[in-house]
């Protein structure tokens, strides 16, 4: 059997070394430049060290060879007996001090600039939560969360995947290029890493504390990254898509963010169906609920509880109300108030206490939550 993976492994390399080089591309393992200043700086200190690792291979095994080919014993080589040669003490010890100070200084110069994020004309604040990212404009006063947004069709095999399979979310973070932009990281419940490769950040959001990072993007275009964590069960579902943009359309943008912010304030005011809300709280289960309790409302014995005949979703609408809003101490269940609007927390109540033959055919509605929600800010502020 060895033999045989051998041999389709050797059929499959040459059939690569022949196939167009359009194709072979894919074979190439190294990073990438990048689409700023500080990432096409840490590829060429990549590619420096890379390459003196190689000249020190070259070196050494050269050697190495040569010895054993020239003294081996079938030509009548003796081993020589000695101790001590201060010289080649000497040599052997220099070398290595002038190539780690060579490898150094280039090394030091990228880390300082990396790690200088002052003189920002932007910053946004990055929160990771289980399992999506909050992203906070402070100079704009804008926030919104960033979900993935890969059809779960897909993740269970049902349907083809498509190109960005787990790279998708609904709504991307939007840069200006040309533009310093400091980001200020943190976590609200465990530890999440946010990173980017084309954009050279990869950093740490831990609860409680604050990490900066910074960039200058040069180049519009749409980057993706991911959460490099270990977070949680659905750990490789929190993808990370920046998209960059000229300053004049990052104007236009931030426009039309702040109109639709102000529709959503005015969606809570009308009246909903209840039709309407259970078709709106059905993709809202979907996209921030289902992941923990499943599609099918039936939860993961042991793990995360079933919403499907369940006391809560069957029991007082009041006890179900505040344990969305409000999580749940000392459990996985989150607190949606901050995360969802109005809407979405009347719309995913009521479908959670309609859905899957639980049928109450009652509706909270958007003014239910939003009185509830002022009056806990009223006692807050007290």
């Amino acid at each position: 059997m060895g033999l045989r993976i051998i041999k389709t492994i050797g059929s499959g390399v040459g059939l690569a070394l022949l196939a167009p080089a359009s194709l072979r591309a894919e074979w190439g393992l190294n990073l990438t430049p990048g689409v700023t200043d500080v990432s096409r700086s840490v590829y060429d200190l990549h590619m420096t060290i890379f390459w003196i690792c190689v000249a020190i291979a070259l070196v050494v095994f050269g050697v190495m060879f040569w010895s054993i080919f020239h003294h081996r014993k079938s030509r009548g080589a003796k081993a020589h007996h000695f101790h001590e040669n201060t010289l080649v003490e000497v040599i052997w010890t220099l070398i290595p001090v002038l190539i780690l100070v060579g490898m150094a200084v280039p090394a030091t110069a990228t880390l300082i600039k990396m790690y200088d994020p002052s003189e920002a004309e932007l910053d946004v604040q990055i929160t990771g939560y289980q399992w999506k990212w909050r992203y906070d404009y402070l100079d704009h006063e804008l926030s919104f969360f960033s979900n993935m947004s890969t059809p779960r069709e897909q993740i269970t095999n049902v349907a083809e995947k498509q190109e960005n399979y787990l790279l998708e979310v609904d709504r991307h973070l939007v840069l200006p290029v040309d533009t310093k932009i400091r980001f200020l990281l943190t976590a609200n419940d465990v530890i999440h890493s946010w990173w980017v490769p084309a954009l050279a950040v990869k950093k740490d959001a831990i609860p409680g504390f604050i990490n900066e990072a910074w960039t200058i993007i040069d180049e519009p275009g749409i980057y993706r990254g991911q959460c490099a964590e270990l977070c949680g069960q659905d750990h490789g579902f929190m993808p990370i898509v920046v998209e960059a943009v000229s300053k004049e359309d990052f104007d236009v943008w931030l426009m039309a963010a702040r109109a639709e912010k102000e529709a959503q304030v005015q969606a809570a005011e009308r009246s909903w169906t209840l039709d309407e809300l259970m078709q709106q709280g059905e993709q809202v289960y979907l996209q921030a609920c289902a992941a923990c309790h499943l599609p099918s409302g039936e939860g993961v014995p042991g793990a995360f509880p079933a919403l499907k005949g369940s006391p809560v979703a069957l029991g007082d609408v009041s006890a179900h109300i505040d344990i969305v809003l409000n999580g749940k101490a000392g459990t996985a269940m989150q607190a949606f108030r901050d995360q969802l609007s109005t809407v979405q927390l009347a719309a995913v109540i009521t479908y959670e206490r309609n859905a899957w033959g639980n049928s109450l055919g009652e509706a909270v509605s958007p003014a239910q939550i939003s009185r509830l929600l002022q009056s806990a800010d009223g006692e807050g502020e007290q």
